[in-house]
């Protein structure tokens, strides 16, 4: 007979007690396995693995599977939401139980809840729903720089917006390797701006934007460029663009989040500087 955690650990680190009695473990075999600790009761007839993760945890123990930016930062997404409470997916007609600690937001979407956390596709849909188009476009961006959508799966995604929100899938590449990329790229196309991502400039290195043939644009994340030699490799590329002709302006992840209209009024700036010089 095999043990209750070695298919825990195969099922993802939860499942119910009548999937459990169907590998031929019986429930006094489980209740021994939780009172010694090797498995967990998360609620009657669910059981997880001590190693599951706190997020879904939290989210089993609401009633349902991880959703939105939890299952998406789970997946090695890029979020634009601050770790905070879980957001958990109830189902229409789901029940949501308070549980030891509990700051979950429920969502009652339709459709059949899963155990544990939900795919990348299912998460993007409903981060739509719950965040907007600004956290969807970065996360999906991500998604797509990191392989994890298959073409199938992002017409579904399409297919599953509003009708006036499905030019940002088709907006969407690869390209971004970091969210605020994908941020930056968004509001300045909402503007008018047409930019080179990722670009190669002889003598600099790779630029995250060029706008207007001459303005380098760089972004820093949540990990910035605060180091030393780091600060000192900016200088000596910023150094080389400017004697190619080209002004670099550099934007952490503060600015770009929360300080926007200084981030849009430094760029226009320099836009408009550059035209009269041309």
């Amino acid at each position: 007979m095999f043990d209750p955690e070695t298919i825990l650990e195969r099922l993802g680190g939860i499942a119910h007690g009548a999937q459990l009695q169907g590998f031929g473990i019986d429930r006094p075999t489980l209740s021994k396995a939780a009172r010694a600790g090797r498995i967990d009761r998360i609620r009657p007839g669910l059981f997880a693995s001590p190693h599951l993760p706190d997020t879904v945890r939290h989210a089993a123990s609401h009633g349902g599977a991880l959703t939105c930016s939890g299952a998406l930062r789970a997946h090695g997404i890029w979020v634009l939401a601050d770790e905070g409470q879980a957001h958990v997916w109830v189902g229409r007609r789901g029940r949501a139980y308070e549980h030891e600690g509990c700051r979950c937001h429920s969502h009652y979407f339709r459709g059949p809840v899963p155990l544990g956390c939900v795919n990348v596709e299912t998460a993007l849909v409903h981060l739509f729903q719950c965040e907007g188009d600004e956290s969807f476009f970065a996360s999906l961006e991500s998604a797509l720089h990191l392989g994890r959508l298959t073409r199938p799966a992002l017409l579904r995604i399409r297919a599953a917006l509003p009708a006036y929100a499905r030019w940002l899938v088709d907006f969407a590449d690869a390209s971004a390797e970091s969210g605020l990329e994908s941020l930056l790229r968004l509001r300045l196309h909402l503007l008018g701006l047409v930019l080179a991502t990722q670009v190669t400039i002889s003598g600099v290195g790779r630029a995250d934007f060029v706008v207007g043939g001459r303005l380098i644009i760089e972004v820093d994340g949540r990990q910035n460029h605060d180091g030393q030699s780091r600060r000192h490799k900016d200088l000596v590329r910023d150094a080389a663009a400017s004697a190619l002709g080209y002004e670099t302006l550099r934007f952490d992840y503060a600015q770009v989040v929360h300080d926007w209209p200084a981030v849009q009024a430094a760029i226009l700036a320099a836009l408009a500087r550059l035209a009269e010089l041309s």
